[in-house]
């Protein structure tokens, strides 16, 4: 078993993970607002508390601890990267999009509270985002890193990043994609956060070299597809109760997936290139220690939800 591998199922990194997780959690409930009107707070705490792998903002974190960037900026641009996936999955759930009914084993928050007021839930959960990025008073957070991680978030999440893929993911069903169009497809759709979530970690620490920007840059754009690719995988081998939402939904709505594409065997051999990618782009980074980056490579590829 390889160094990687070690720490992969180490306590250590289980450890962190759940410490992580919880600083995360907390973050949230503290940053949603439970006050805000028309009852607008309780929908974005049931959209955004409570559930989900936490795996943007993890990155994030773990970015941020290899180049030794600050604590306080790190939690922020975690906790938007969970802000704006939140809101991208309410409204990838409503009736006009995926029309999903079930996201995290609950409910999904049209469901629960109405098409209007989920709409509204996300439009202020994307708000608060950037929100959290621009601080009045953050230690060690000046104006220049602020732009910087505002910069790449809403570049990551806006008509070039997540919401152009999913205009294209629309725009797509029923239709046959090559493999190179679906790669591009889900590079905007997925992987376009997913790559962020590095980088903005990167973003808290200043004057991070080149190398490591541009190595970030391609562990980020591996993992980020090898994440889809297994989110297809699973929606054809998974089940409601694992993961937690609709399985077989791509499948029964006519959605080109890489499963569809290559078969289940041939897109799972992508998925262990992908990651095989992603350590290799760690490597070339120069970084003293990306254990924390490698074993979540590991947590993208080998999940079952």
């Amino acid at each position: 078993m390889s160094a990687a591998e070690d720490f992969f199922v180490s306590p250590e990194f289980a450890a962190w993970l759940q410490m992580q997780r919880a600083r995360v959690e907390q973050a949230l409930a503290g940053w949603v607002p439970a006050t805000a009107p028309g009852a607008l707070g309780v929908a974005m705490r049931y959209a955004v508390l409570g559930g989900g792998k936490r795996l943007r903002a993890l990155l994030a974190l773990a970015a941020s601890e290899a180049v030794g960037g600050n604590a306080g900026a790190a939690l922020r641009a975690a906790c938007a990267l969970e802000l704006i996936h939140a809101y991208s999955l309410v409204h990838d759930d409503m009736p006009c999009m995926d029309g999903d009914v079930l996201r995290r084993g609950q409910p999904t928050v049209h469901v629960k509270f109405g098409q209007a007021q989920a709409l509204l839930a996300g439009d202020a959960l994307q708000t608060l985002a950037f929100e959290l990025l621009t601080p009045d008073e953050e230690a060690g957070m000046d104006g220049a890193m602020q732009a910087q991680l505002v910069s790449l978030l809403a570049r990551a999440a806006g008509a070039l990043g997540m919401a152009g893929g999913q205009a294209v993911d629309l725009a797509s069903v029923g239709q046959q994609l090559s493999e190179p169009q679906l790669r591009a497809m889900h590079a905007l759709k997925t992987g376009a956060l997913l790559r962020a979530a590095p980088l903005m970690g990167a973003a808290c620490a200043p004057q991070v070299p080149a190398q490591v920007l541009a190595a970030l840059g391609a562990y980020g754009d591996a993992i980020g597809l090898a994440f889809q690719v297994i989110d297809d995988v699973l929606d054809v081998t998974g089940s409601d109760a694992a993961l937690g939402k609709t399985a077989g939904k791509d499948a029964a709505a006519g959605k080109p997936t890489y499963v569809s594409l290559l078969g289940l065997e041939a897109a799972r051999a992508l998925a262990t290139e992908l990651h095989a990618k992603a350590l290799v782009a760690l490597s070339s980074s120069g970084l003293t220690d990306t254990r924390l980056l490698a074993a979540l490579a590991a947590v993208m590829v080998r999940r079952d939800h």
